[in-house]
């Protein structure tokens, strides 16, 4: 192990960020049971808010961001773990309050940390990270509420996300037909290569009014959009259709009705990726090296790009200006 090792780190002088590669030793490194040779990470949503001046995500500073990583445990004080354990650690604090995967090396709780499933590379559980993760606890989450592909359309909104594309690929991996939902038009042959069947604009499934009861078009749905995106979605679901939704893109109020819940007997079922218990993390991480596993193929085509630490600064902003397609993976190999 190097005595020095490159990391990203965020800094605030007079009120604005700045995010610099800097030289930092083992000790600059926050608690931890485990100490882990990072090989990637990945570029969520999350870290590109970290990475303005306004951020409510950084508590303090200096910091590492990175909210995902994938790696081997160079130590371990926790007997779960020994060196040369391939490990995933996402969420829970990491890259939040405590020092991210933007780093050569990380130091995390024992009780973030779980094993890299069989079935699954080092790369590809980043190409997944968090994203992936969140995609498919929410379709575990519609399956476990009753959903088969035999019911209809499956609606994706912010398909071209991380979220979105994901639940794409899982979704058709699983048999379903879905219709994806985007405002980028560039985007149509995309997203039917990753596995949509139907490419729709997103004033196809809100039009700036939501009706109490509108005509039913889908069987289900898988919103990280949120806001009045999900009041309208709620109004075209089949009856005993569900969405789940995971994310705020869109606003964080949904002004609705009970009607679609009483008279059509809709579910919304909320997904959070951050605290979600260890135990169903391993199920769902399991799922994804196997029956949520999309073809080598899919995954190439929802790869974006792959960067070292040293163009963060240049493509985090991308994130928040909505220019990418699929995913960004940071390799620290």
């Amino acid at each position: 192990m190097a005595n020095t090792f490159r990391a990203y780190q965020l800094t605030k002088k007079e009120e604005k960020v700045v995010g610099v590669v800097q030289e930092l030793t083992i000790d600059d490194l926050p608690e931890g049971e485990v100490l882990i040779k990072v090989h990637y990470s990945s570029i969520n949503y999350k870290d590109a808010m970290a990475n303005t001046d306004n951020s409510a995500i950084v508590k303090k500073y200096p910091f590492i961001p990175g909210i995902d990583l994938v790696g081997e445990v160079v130590e371990s004080a926790d007997d779960q773990f020994e060196e040369g354990d391939r490990v995933i650690a996402t969420s829970y604090d990491i890259g939040v309050s405590h020092d991210g995967g933007f780093s050569d090396y990380a130091r995390v709780s024992s009780a973030w940390v779980l094993p890299l499933p069989e079935g699954l590379t080092m790369k590809e559980a980043m190409l997944y990270g968090t994203a992936g993760l969140t995609a498919a606890l929410s379709v575990d989450r519609l399956e476990r509420n009753g959903l088969t592909p035999e019911q209809g359309k499956v609606l994706v909104t912010g398909a071209t996300g991380g979220v979105g594309s994901f639940a794409i690929a899982m979704l058709a991996q699983r048999g379903y037909d879905v219709t994806a939902s985007s405002g980028k038009e560039e985007a149509v042959d995309f997203l039917k290569s990753i596995g949509a069947s139907e490419v729709i604009g997103r004033d196809a499934v809100y039009e700036e009014k939501v009706r109490a009861l509108d005509k039913q078009q889908w069987s289900a749905a898988v919103d990280p959009v949120g806001g009045q995106t999900l009041a309208s979605i709620l109004s075209k679901l089949n009856y005993d259709g569900a969405v789940a939704v995971s994310g705020l893109t869109g606003g964080i109020k949904v002004l609705t009705s009970v009607y679609p819940f009483i008279l059509r007997g809709v579910s919304l079922l909320g997904v959070d990726s951050v605290y979600t218990p260890m135990s169903k993390r391993k199920e769902i991480w399991n799922r994804m090296a196997t029956d949520l596993k999309p073809a080598a193929n899919i995954l190439d085509t929802i790869l974006h790009k792959e960067i070292t630490l040293d163009q963060l600064s240049e493509v985090l902003p991308t994130l928040l200006e909505g220019k990418s397609l699929g995913r960004i993976i940071v390799s620290l190999q």
